[in-house]
């Protein structure tokens, strides 16, 4: 068996950023840039209005005090309007200032009078409420950075500038393949000996939070030929196969034997840690395969400590888990030598480790927002002792 650390650090060393894709920007919420974004435009392309008012040459307006109105100029108007210093034309949001005009004044801020208008506005100077052309990015300008996380804004900003295609780390494509007898599926009646299936559940939701998904999921049977079969199947598609259960010594454990009949190399299996302490973790030239602990719980705890060091590697995403270090709400005894993953709730303040936290019973997880690291070291763990604490995302 290996320390957790030795595990992660593994993972880190042998996973590499998948080869970059340009894909439509609409799909690139979350993903990574894989390359530097540069503007091919001023935006705004020409001087903006602001404000729904009144565009006019602030010059010619000191001199007139009066402006005559001369005609109007709309949001995404084709040409561009002319005023002599006596006049001011009515104008909306988002449209470009006629020639002549470097001052838009708000309508609220006016009077108008048989077709002619005039300020009220004793704070209007020059250039007030106009966009200038260039102001947000000028052509040529980086808008983006390689490495850069799209978020909504990201993207809503690249749009801006006109960009409809981005380089990006892609998602990987991942197969599920569930093992076990007893399993059934959600919504049919069980049978004497059954149990819900429900770690493809869980892990896809997990996935989806990544954007990753078109999942498949595949079940295979306690059977030795029928789990390398099924592996070799998913791993012809798979960037990664997550597969659950079957990984321990029982005598329904096929797993690492079915792997390595696919031509998977081992790179470790079975960790000092508590739950999921018989993980393995195996690769196929580029592939990677986990086996999973079939108990929901480890499942999970897995996926969010292994599995996601994987997937960050390959998508170039910063870590997914916030570390930080809290302060115990009471105190804590282990009762193995093991770093054990406790299912915990952090306020902000303190954390608490939640009862039921036996590797099969999802129950706490499902209301745990983190979870607690307790070193292999140190047994015992005082109320108000700094514990290492990695925050799940919501």
């Amino acid at each position: 068996m290996i320390s957790v650390t030795e595990a992660k650090n593994m993972i880190r060393a042998n996973a590499t950023a998948l080869t970059p894709a340009t894909i439509p920007l609409q799909d690139a919420a979350g993903l990574i840039l894989a390359a530097d974004v540069f503007a091919v435009t001023d935006i705004p392309a020409f001087n903006q209005s602001a404000m729904d008012g009144y565009a006019l040459s602030f010059a010619g307006f000191e001199l007139h005090k009066t402006l005559a109105i001369h005609g109007e100029v709309p949001a995404g108007a084709a040409e561009l309007s002319l005023i002599q210093p006596d006049q001011a034309m009515r104008i909306f949001t988002g449209a470009p200032t006629p020639s002549g005009a470097d001052t838009v004044v708000m309508q609220e801020k006016v009077q108008v009078t048989n077709n002619h208008l005039t300020i009220l506005d004793d704070q209007l100077k020059a250039g007030s409420n106009v966009r200038l052309k260039g102001s947000e990015i000028k052509a040529g300008e980086l808008v983006l950075s390689k490495g850069q996380k799209l978020t909504p804004a990201a993207v809503g900003f690249m749009a801006t500038t006109g960009v409809a295609e981005v380089t990006v780390y892609p998602t990987p494509s991942v197969g599920i393949i569930i093992t076990g007898n007893e399993l059934q599926q959600p919504g049919r009646e069980l049978s004497y000996g059954q149990v819900y299936e429900c770690n493809s559940f869980q892990l896809r939701a997990a996935l989806q939070a990544l954007q990753i998904g078109e999942v498949p999921v595949f079940e295979a049977k306690d059977d030795p030929q029928v789990v390398k079969d099924t592996l070799n199947y998913a791993l012809d598609d798979s960037d990664i196969v997550l597969l659950t259960g079957g990984v321990s010594v029982g005598n329904y454990d096929f797993v690492p034997e079915a792997a390595a009949a696919c031509g998977v190399t081992t790179l470790f299996h079975k960790l000092k840690q508590r739950p999921g302490k018989p993980l393995f973790v195996g690769r196929k030239g580029d592939k990677w395969v986990f086996g999973l602990p079939g108990n929901p719980s480890s499942v999970l705890t897995c996926f969010y400590e292994y599995v996601l060091v994987a997937l960050e590697q390959l998508m170039q995403l910063p870590p997914v888990l916030k570390t930080v270090q809290a302060p115990l709400s009471k105190p804590y005894s282990k009762n193995a030598a093991l770093t054990f993953f406790l299912k915990g709730y952090y306020d902000g303040q303190t954390v608490t480790p939640l009862d039921s936290q036996e590797s099969y019973r999802l129950r706490s997880f499902a209301v745990a927002n983190c979870l607690l690291c307790l070193p292999e070291e140190k047994m015992e763990f005082s109320e108000g002792e700094l514990v290492e604490v990695h925050v799940l995302p919501e």
